[in-house]
């Protein structure tokens, strides 16, 4: 699709638009137009979701009916209102309500408590709330904990008094709605004095003004702290909307709603944040006030539906930028929006709504004028752990992607018959509710007219995101500092996210690092905390000791929340984006970073490598160092799922740990520290192992061996972590939700860089053979910075060999071997030495006995696996290679592959420089060589 200009468009609809509601205001209008009552009637009698849903609505609502009906007064008296005083004026100490004062004709809208939802209350049901509460010494709130009612200010209440209005208005829309689908006036009659009184206390009562000047003033709405939770116009718009006729008959004069509606509409666009989530957050409020509101010629100020759909799409302010522009901070390449995952699909959800509610109002595709919404949409694939849960940097959780988002595509593209497109995305949907992951079903009204009520039955059932290429083996998205590795499949899929910190919602983490294995997210990262302003958040949750990262000096930190700390990816492998490559048994990332608060070099090289018998390990390299300190110390963290973590020396003995004082704010370090508990530790050189081992009655015990390279000046430590609040039940098991995370602490007294952390995580389950017998980390190579690393793989009869540099322009040089560059692993047999395969990545030269890779002129990535006489080759850079000539004189046959057909076939030759090897050049890239021998 091409971007249309939008403008003239917009134009043209907004003016015809006019002209209709000249004529006479049509309503409803925002969900449905009553031209479309009789198709609707058919279609909810006929498709089951959505008469269990009305049927439900209805059972619901008529309960309150039933109650009002003897007690007109019983819903309206809940509204949480300045009965007895009738403010008219709300004051806020920064994010906290502090009082209010005035004198108002009528009873008006209560303000929200605070900013922070976290809260040590319970908001009430319905049926438990004071009718006309209003009382001077605070709200009366049931403790958590206690169980006790206690008085207290409203700032300790969190959103309960925004909740409890927003709840009973929902009901009243509700009402509103069954008036219209059932023309039964008793729903009106119910919905009508509730809507009627929230009204007119909004219209008496004045918007919020903070006391000390803070930030806050230009974020609050009229009824929240921020004019992104003002979720009660939606309710208010729609039940105004079903309602319309009958407030005509019955309170002609609705100017006060208009005012109403007019003046959160403004409050919305004047106050907010501009350059993040909260456009697309404003935006879907302001399309509900706007399609609520009639043409601009109705109202003296000229404030109707025509100028607020043009404050949402045209024009920018410096606290509502227009949605044309917003759009352009996705990234348009990989259509990643600039924060977390869990923050990302929110944006995604809300832009499709609002393009959604546009075409309603105006017969209009909007979204052939934003493609990104589809872009963004299947890109967001690339969050999925293989649990088919999002992964959790930032303050993202692990939860599905919603379903919403699918099925608002689905909609559009039913509507405008673009049958294809339809076919797809209802398959992707379909395979959710295969996997009993999904059900369709209405949520809430907007989910009642919109979705289609059956997916196309002609829609491939069996779809495979990595297939489509949705989920690919490595994915690269640098507006958030995320490169992500999958490889495997089933039980023995494995996934590495490591992320830096650039965006919203992002954490102070340096180069983190998510482990998906053995089904389950092992290595989580934390999640956020109760809320922002929480300390636990601030102190723990966002701060480097909650992630699997490396602290420097017991100081790192930075900004967190809107964070510019990104890492530079400088080389993984395969291409990001990409489908699988013909070598598949590697993936892997470098990344840069310079850790701000003590200005320390970090690199972290991380791969995920696949054994014969499909099990795969991590490798972690992990560089660290402050230049020119001879004072220095390293914290290498990784927290896993488990209940236990026992820590054996290299000769598999347990090693014993004593009580310790060390990683606390007390012992200098970060107040994160303070969050651990059951600290134990000791100082020792040598190599050892940590095995996590997570527990359930019904599976065999999930196991995560970590291999650690020992160190001069390293100590090792077990610890309890703080749980986990991005896990989730298809992320951990039931048992693990809530619970404390046992986690390895490394600590290095001196600099982390040409002696780096050098870790195999090895996952595997207990009914199965574990795939790693051994990790030797002795090899000495020169120079020292050189790590070289021997994975055995006994019971599959082969070892890998892995040399990795800092980076592409260093030596490491042995016995029989030489390196330039970056990363080379070697896989070979245990009896005869043999190579199964070779790949080097980042190099520009290597040397392994009688095989030879020179790159010409750019480091090159080369991968050769050796099948029966065979070798199959992939390069992505021109390249020289030379391997041992064979026992003949009969010279080796190369076939060129590109597209996926032969393309050309030649002779190798024999080397000029070793007679004993055979040679040839690949001019370019290719995707398969084959080297028949």
């Amino acid at each position: 699709m091409t971007l249309r200009p939008f403008l003239p468009a917009l134009l043209f609809v907004l003016l015809s638009f006019s002209q209709l509601c000249l004529a006479q205001p049509q309503h409803p209008r925002i969900y449905i137009k009553d031209s479309a009552r009789e198709a609707f009637l058919v279609s909810q009698k006929n498709t089951a979701w959505k008469k269990t849903y009305v049927e439900e609505l209805k059972a619901q609502v008529d309960h309150y009916v039933a109650l009002c009906e003897k007690d007109p007064e019983w819903m309206v008296s809940r509204l949480q209102m300045n009965w007895k005083t009738r403010h008219d004026k709300v004051f806020l100490k920064g994010g906290n309500f502090s009082h209010s004062e005035g004198k108002a004709p009528v009873p008006t809208v209560r303000f929200s408590g605070t900013r922070d939802w976290a809260t040590n209350y319970l908001e009430p049901a319905i049926a438990d709330v004071e009718p006309y509460f209003d009382d001077p010494r605070g709200m009366h709130l049931v403790h958590k904990e206690s169980g006790k009612k206690e008085w207290i200010h409203p700032s300790k209440s969190g959103h309960i008094i925004e909740g409890i209005n927003r709840k009973i208005m929902k009901l009243v829309q509700d009402a509103a709605f069954l008036y219209w689908l059932t023309g039964e006036e008793r729903y009106a009659r119910f919905a009508e004095p509730v809507f009627t009184q929230y009204i007119e206390g909004m219209y008496h009562r004045e918007a919020p003004y903070d006391i000390d000047q803070t930030g806050q003033q230009r974020l609050s709405g009229l009824a929240t702290f921020e004019v992104i939770h003002e979720k009660i116009t939606i309710y208010l718009t729609v039940a105004y909307d079903f309602l319309y006729d009958y407030l005509r008959k019955h309170r002609s004069d609705q100017s006060h709603t208009i005012e109403v509606f007019q003046r959160w509409a403004d409050q919305i666009i004047v106050n907010g944040v501009g350059e993040n989530n909260w456009n697309f957050f404003q935006a879907h409020f302001l399309i509900y006030l706007a399609a609520a509101l009639e043409n601009n010629a109705s109202y003296a100020n000229g404030k109707g539906q025509e100028y607020y759909l043009d404050q949402i799409f045209e024009v920018t302010t410096d606290r509502q930028v227009a949605l044309k522009e917003s759009v352009l901070v996705f990234d348009q390449e990989t259509g990643i929006w600039p924060e977390s995952a869990s923050y990302s699909l929110h944006v995604i959800t809300s832009l499709l709504e609002v393009l959604t509610l546009y075409d309603q109002a105006t017969e209009t595709d909007a979204f052939a004028d934003y493609p990104i919404a589809e872009k963004a949409t299947l890109a967001s694939f690339q969050y999925l752990f293989p649990s088919g849960h999002i992964i959790g940097f930032g303050d993202s959780k692990h939860e599905p992607i919603s379903p919403d988002i699918f099925e608002m595509l689905i909609a559009h593209y039913d509507k405008y018959q673009e049958r294809e497109k339809e076919q797809l995305i209802s398959a992707m949907l379909q395979e959710l509710i295969d996997r009993g992951e999904y059900t369709r079903k209405a949520g809430d009204l907007f989910h009642l007219f919109f979705y289609v009520d059956e997916l196309d039955s002609d829609a491939e059932t069996d779809i495979d995101p990595v297939a489509m290429g949705l989920m690919t083996p490595t994915f690269h998205a640098p507006s958030v500092s995320m490169f992500l590795q999958r490889l495997g499949a089933g039980r023995h899929a494995i996934m590495a996210s490591t992320v830096g910190a650039y965006g919203n919602h992002a954490h102070a983490n340096g180069i983190g690092l998510e482990l998906f294995a053995n089904n389950y997210v092992l290595g989580p990262d934390m999640g956020r905390g109760p809320s922002y302003w929480h300390p636990d958040h601030r102190d723990y949750y966002s701060q480097f000791a909650a992630h699997n990262t490396v602290a420097v000096n017991g100081q790192s930190t930075y900004r967190t929340m809107l964070s510019y700390h990104p890492y530079t990816l400088d080389n993984s492998f395969p291409v990001s984006g990409q489908p699988a490559s013909q070598f598949d048994k590697v993936t892997f990332s470098k990344a840069s970073f310079v850790e701000p608060a003590t200005n320390a070099q970090q690199q972290r090289l991380t791969a995920i490598v696949q054994t014969e018998s499909e099990q795969a390990y991590v490798l972690d390299i992990f560089r660290s160092a402050v230049a020119g300190s001879a004072a220095q110390r390293h914290d290498y963290f990784y927290h896993n799922l488990g209940q236990t973590l026992e820590i054996r020396d290299s000769e598999d003995h347990p090693l014993a740990l004593q009580s310790t004082d060390k990683l606390s704010s007390a012992a200098g370090d970060h107040k994160a520290y303070d969050y651990f508990q059951d600290k134990q530790g000791t100082a020792t050189d040598k190599d050892l192992s940590a095995v996590f081992r997570l527990s359930t009655s019904d599976q065999p015990d999930n196991l995560m061996k970590l291999w650690v390279k020992g160190s001069a000046d390293q100590s090792v430590f077990s610890v309890q972590a703080p749980p986990s609040r991005a896990i989730s039940k298809r992320t951990a098991p039931d048992s693990m939700l809530g619970a404390q995370l046992p986690t390895l602490v490394l600590r290095r007294e001196q600099a982390a860089w040409e002696d780096p952390f050098a870790v195999i995580y090895n996952p595997y389950l207990a009914d199965d053979a574990n795939a790693v017998s051994a990790v030797d980390f002795s090899t000495a190579l020169q120079p020292a910075g050189a790590q070289a690393i021997v994975v055995s793989l006994a019971e599959q009869g082969v070892e890998d060999h892995i040399v990795a540099n800092a980076s592409v322009n260093e030596l490491a040089g042995g016995d029989d071997f030489y390196q330039k560059g970056l990363l080379s692993i070697v896989r070979r047999r245990l009896d005869d030495r043999q190579p199964v395969f070779f790949f080097v990545s980042g190099v520009y030269r290597f040397d392994y006995e009688q095989w030879q890779v020179i790159s010409v002129g750019t480091a090159v990535t080369v991968s050769i696996e050796v099948k029966g006489e065979d070798l199959y080759l992939q390069n992505d850079q021109p390249v020289l290679i030379r391997i041992p000539k064979g026992e003949t004189d009969e010279m080796p046959t190369i076939l060129l592959y590109e597209n996926g057909e032969l393309s050309a076939e030649r002779k190798g030759v024999i080397s000029r420089l070793n007679p004993e090897q055979v040679e040839f050049r690949l001019a370019k890239a290719y995707e398969k060589v084959v080297v028949k021998r």
